[in-house]
């Protein structure tokens, strides 16, 4: 398939393939827009079915943590790194310093961090042979893990969600139904249970569901009945394209809030959702916690700065509703337009 004419290619500025046959490293970063600043955004290690699967994956992934820096009001262009392979079987530090040397020689148009299938560890295996190795500042909170961050803005645009679709201020009573209990999903569903929700769980992984159990007290459904149960909030919190023709029918949720990114399988799904009265909130408003996260470990400024910008993604939610509801638009066309009015496409 042609780069350029690829369904998801969107002006990205560049894309660069990475083979080692030594360490098995498969690996495509894909940097979208750097008006704003350097690109950053998670390296992603996946058993993706296929290569064009990763090469759809970078490409939507890197678009999105463009909008999503440009919504967060940071200093910060959109990219991102997958690596095709199992992290449970594959992955090696020779395989991540290479990595490493890979993405030095893109000399600081890409800054990566952990995401799905990596870790901090992983971060500063990466940050032997590379300075743009992003999250492995010791130190902080959680060791330069942005999880927790990730995790407390997708609870308080949650929140925000239910107050403008259900009238609440509160989640006491209320059931979510949590895709994933990962590292992000689990913060979530900590801030969930104290905040008095009752909590609908699967996972891929036993050890996670168990976890949820045993600490919140969680109901597990299997992964292929999540879409389906009786829950006033939906929260994705693992892959992307969830929301599609086969499990659009399924729902009976009122408001969907997680923070998986990509959740629509296209964008088509934001107005069948608005069709069906269910208030979908745009992923990467929600989840921009990690990002700003990073970008706080590495200009060094302050704990209560951050936890001050990690509140004001409800006041661009709210915005975003507002202007949705003025419109008689769904809020993922809406973010879209606000993220574009801060960053300008590539020449």
């Amino acid at each position: 398939m042609n780069l350029f004419s690829h369904p998801e290619f969107d002006n990205h500025e560049q894309v660069a393939f990475f083979r080692d046959a030594k360490t098995g490293l498969k690996a495509i970063v894909a940097i979208h827009n750097t008006h704003l600043g350097p690109s950053l955004g998670g390296c992603r290690m996946w058993p993706y079915a296929s290569d064009a699967d990763a090469l759809t994956d970078v490409l939507r992934l890197s678009r999105g943590m463009t909008y999503k820096s440009a919504l967060a009001g940071l200093p910060l262009g959109g990219g991102k790194c997958v690596i095709i392979g199992d992290p449970r079987k594959d992955k090696s530090a020779a395989l991540l310093q290479r990595l490493g040397d890979f993405i030095e020689g893109l000399s600081g148009a890409y800054i990566t961090a952990e995401d799905s299938g990596t870790s901090v560890a992983d971060m500063a295996v990466i940050g032997q042979r590379t300075r743009f190795a992003a999250g492995v500042v010791e130190g902080t909170e959680h060791g330069g893990d942005p999880s927790p961050s990730t995790a407390y803005t997708t609870f308080v645009g949650l929140k925000t969600a239910v107050r403008q679709r259900l009238g609440r201020d509160d989640l006491n009573g209320l059931t979510v139904a949590l895709q994933g209990v990962g590292n992000v999903g689990y913060y979530l569903a900590r801030h969930l249970h104290q905040a008095g929700a009752e909590l609908i769980v699967t996972d891929i992984v036993d050890a996670n569901l168990q976890r949820a159990v045993d600490e919140f007290g969680a109901h597990v459904v299997a992964p292929e009945l999540i879409f389906g149960v009786d829950a006033d909030v939906f929260s994705p919190c693992a892959m992307g394209g969830v929301i599609n023709e086969h499990t659009l029918p399924q729902l009976k949720c009122t408001v969907i809030a997680g923070a998986a990114n990509n959740q629509l399988a296209t964008p088509e799904f934001g107005e069948l959702l608005m069709g069906k009265e269910i208030l979908y909130t745009p992923d990467y408003v929600l989840n921009a916690g990690g990002i700003i996260d990073i970008a706080y470990q590495r200009s060094g400024e302050g704990a209560a700065a951050l936890q001050q910008h990690l509140d004001s993604i409800c006041q661009r939610l709210e915005q975003i509703f507002e202007r949705a509801a003025a419109q008689g638009l769904p809020p993922h066309v809406v973010a879209d337009q606000l993220a574009e009015e801060t960053f300008s496409p590539a020449a």
